[in-house]
């Protein structure tokens, strides 16, 4: 066997054409012979190897008409060629090919709403890419998929030409010229038919908006038909939650201008009549508990008809038959509806099915994080019976442990056992790391900025592990933390912390001093719920006073006790979040109390920090939130509390629109050394940027806040807290929330520094 060159020139041969092989017409038949040699011809790339490995017979073989056609369909499928015949040469058999271009590099020229990478790795999954042969019919498909997700982004204007460029060894760039225009933007949205909701009211639900001053940002004025859906599906659940159980979209119409600039949508709608729920009746299989269901019903006689009381109710239903192993219980609502008094009964009919048990927990999406951090997570164990609970429980807490963006999970038959499923949790990844950055602007510290470099998920093990550097004139920090959230199999945590901080209280005498904080602690936290955690540790710490120029404070505690103090600090704390979400809260509770003591080393102290927060959404886009923090600090064995671990306030964190660290009692140098009580109050109302409409990502706050901090003599005097008020702005930004505050004292000291403007990125309040 061998292969040579393409000669076109021939003194005989039979040609067997596709047609003719697939048609094996008598006329071109060919008698069976023995093949004495197979060979080649045409080949410039491909390996003669993946020929003869497609050909149905060998040398020695019989050759048939059928073989021969068996042999054009294998070569066709390779898809390397784009004309292939077989000749017949005495006993010889001549394979003549002609090769596909082969594609040697795809570009794009023009792109600037897509990033280039994605577009070029997405088009190599669809067969175009380099190193594959070139398909013109795909390249058309392409230039066509690539317009089409231009219209998704309201470009409609855009353009797309495809360059073919021939290069020497039958090799082709592709390269895909692009004229993006500018976006189409909605100039009009109507809505017709309704007479019971003002227009207004209705298109405050929407998503989708005319042009505005921020909507260069949000983007809410491009149209794109899966937004306009589910606006659409938004004011039907309006409707149908207030009792308009007949509502319908009766048309929609998208009408874009001539120059493809302007986009006018127009939504007629029926709205019906209101229902009110009469009874509601259970039918189907209950297993004689009709009282445990009847207990989760949401709909209430009486009420106007609420489509989502009625699919609480049906999920509430499912849920409770997926406690008892029922994977696949179906609860349909069925209204019977009485248009004459506007009346409705809904009927609960149940179909519990059969009962599974779990033969397998899958995991899918997992790029980046290996199984088990995810499978540790769970709580429905395979070989045992199905639990729709610990199913939804399970997949909370793979969730929350922010390592992805979005988890779902899929509950799949097994083929033969009618009672074994296959439990999949889907997981796409995200970003785990974190680069927070912060800043703030004051007479004494003129630029203080805070950086941290954070990896919530290092090289997918579940653990944590993370920088901080602060260079603050008056506090710098370098801190190394790492935490092992399952370091025993019971998901008992351990963290273990590196740090050395040095502090230079603000003063106004000029003092040079400072203090100087090495240590290390470690500690464990024991889960006792899904959302309480209880922590304790232990550390050990050298605190140096540097300075000969010292406030009298400091100067007094260091010729009693000496410029340098060790200690050793046990801590134990509670922790429990209900939060529904960690960066922009809308409900929920986050409480905490942590307790210190040191009652070995030189210092023998004890303190304590407790803070409570909690969401109320008042509206869909209105949400105040508060906060709350208390610590005291008291010294032991006869010691005072040691002056380097008192409290400070005013600031960022604090009673914004003072400076930083600048509340409480005040040295006879003028120095700001803190106190050991302190109490902060924290009040925020989120509403939404006007123009941005529903997104929550971008939000002002006002705020109101008061605090103080007291010494160890003091009293807790709620008269002399001081007070702030003002707005800024909340951003959830690439590199973690930020916040803008501008404000102003409402209650204030002669003496007290007043700072207006302060910024923050990576913390909530």
């Amino acid at each position: 066997m061998h292969f040579q060159p393409l000669n076109p020139l021939r003194a005989a041969y039979v040609s067997v054409t596709v047609v003719a092989a697939l048609q094996a017409a008598p006329a071109f038949a060919v008698e069976p012979f023995a093949v004495k040699d197979i060979r080649v011809e045409g080949l410039q790339r491909t390996d003669p190897g993946t020929v003869f490995a497609a050909l149905p017979f060998r040398v020695g073989d019989n050759y048939t008409d059928e073989k021969g056609a068996a042999a054009l369909r294998a070569l066709f499928a390779t898809g390397l060629f784009k004309d292939v015949r077989i000749e017949v040469e005495g006993d010889v058999v001549v394979v003549i090919v002609d090769e596909r271009a082969v594609i040697a590099n795809v570009s794009f020229v023009g792109t600037k709403e897509f990033d280039k990478d994605a577009l070029i790795k997405s088009l190599k999954d669809a067969g175009i890419g380099e190193g594959l042969p070139f398909d013109k019919a795909l390249v058309d498909r392409a230039e066509q998929e690539i317009k089409n997700q231009y219209l998704s982004k309201s470009l409609y204007g855009a353009e797309v030409v495809t360059t073919i460029t021939p290069l020497e060894r039958n090799r082709v760039n592709v390269t895909f010229t692009v004229t993006e225009g500018d976006a189409a933007h909605i100039t009009e949205i109507r809505i017709v038919g309704n007479k019971v909701f003002s227009q207004s009211e209705l298109l405050g639900l929407f998503d989708l908006t005319t042009g505005g001053w921020l909507t260069w940002y949000t983007k809410s004025d491009r149209y794109s038909r899966q937004k306009l859906n589910a606006d659409l599906e938004t004011l039907r659940s309006y409707y149908l939650n207030r009792g308009y159980l007949e509502f319908a979209v009766t048309s929609t119409q998208v009408t874009i201008s001539p120059d493809k600039q302007s986009i006018a949508v127009i939504i007629t709608v029926s709205e019906g009549q209101p229902y009110t729920v009469t009874e509601v009746k259970l039918e189907g299989e209950y297993f004689g508990r009709e009282s445990d269901f009847k207990s989760l019903i949401r709909v209430k006689p009486g009420e106007p008809y609420r489509a989502s009381a009625v699919a609480d109710t049906t999920r509430a239903f499912g849920d409770l038959f997926g406690t008892w192993g029922y994977a696949f219980a179906h609860v349909e609502a069925r209204p019977e509806i009485d248009r004459a008094t506007g009346q409705v009964v809904v009927v609960l009919a149940a179909d519990p099915q059969r009962r599974v048990y779990v033969r397998r927990v899958n995991v899918a999406g997992n790029t980046r994080t290996r199984d088990e951090v995810v499978r540790r997570e769970f709580r429905q164990f395979e070989s045992s019976w199905y639990d729709g609970q610990k199913i939804k429980l399970s997949r909370d807490r793979v969730d929350r442990l922010g390592y992805f963006k979005d988890v779902s999970v899929d509950t799949n038959e097994v083929p033969g056992a009618p009672d074994q499923v296959d439990v999949v949790i889907n997981v796409t990844e995200k970003p785990t790391g974190n680069l927070a950055v912060g800043a703030s602007f004051s007479s004494a510290d003129k630029l203080a900025l805070s950086a941290s470099i954070k990896q919530d998920n290092i090289f997918g093990s579940g653990n944590y592990l993370g920088v901080e550097v602060n260079t603050s004139k008056s506090n710098r920090a370098l801190v190394l933390s790492t935490v092992d959230p399952y370091f025993t199999i019971d998901g008992i945590s351990r963290a273990l912390d590196l740090y050395y901080r040095t502090a230079k209280p603000l003063n106004s005498q000029g003092e040079q001093y400072e203090l100087v904080t090495p240590g290390a602690t470690v500690r464990f936290g024991v889960p006792f719920s899904e959302y309480d955690t209880v922590f304790f540790g232990i550390g050990a710490e050298r605190t140096e006073i540097h300075g000969d120029r010292l406030p009298n404070n400091y100067f007094n505690y260091k010729h009693q006790f000496g410029a340098t103090s060790n200690s050793i600090p046990f801590t134990i704390g509670w922790a429990r979040d209900t939060r529904d979400s960690a960066l922009v809260p809308n409900a929920g509770r986050l409480q905490r109390v942590n307790l210190e003591t040191s009652a070995l080393g030189d210092v023998k102290y004890a303190r304590a920090n407790l803070q409570f927060q909690q969401y109320l959404p008042l509206t869909r886009q209105f949400t105040v939130a508060f906060n709350s923090e208390l610590g005291l600090g008291k010294g032991l064995a006869g010691q005072p509390y040691p002056i380097f671990k008192n409290f400070f306030g005013g600031g960022l964190g604090s009673v914004r629109g003072f400076e930083q660290s600048s509340l409480g009692p005040v040295d006879v140098t003028g120095a700001f050394i803190g106190g050991t009580k302190r109490l902060n109050l924290n009040t925020e109302l989120y509403l939404p940027v006007p123009g941005s409409g529903n997104d929550r990502t971008l939000r002002i706050f006002t705020y109101l806040d008061a605090g103080n901090v007291w010494g160890e003599h003091q009293k807790v005097d709620f008269s002399s807290l001081r007070a702030s008020a003002g707005l800024g702005l909340s951003w959830v930004s690439p590199v973690g929330p930020l916040k803008i505050s501008y404000g102003a004292p409402i209650r204030k000291q002669p003496g007290d520094r007043i700072e207006r403007l302060q910024f923050q990125i990576g913390t909530a309040f």
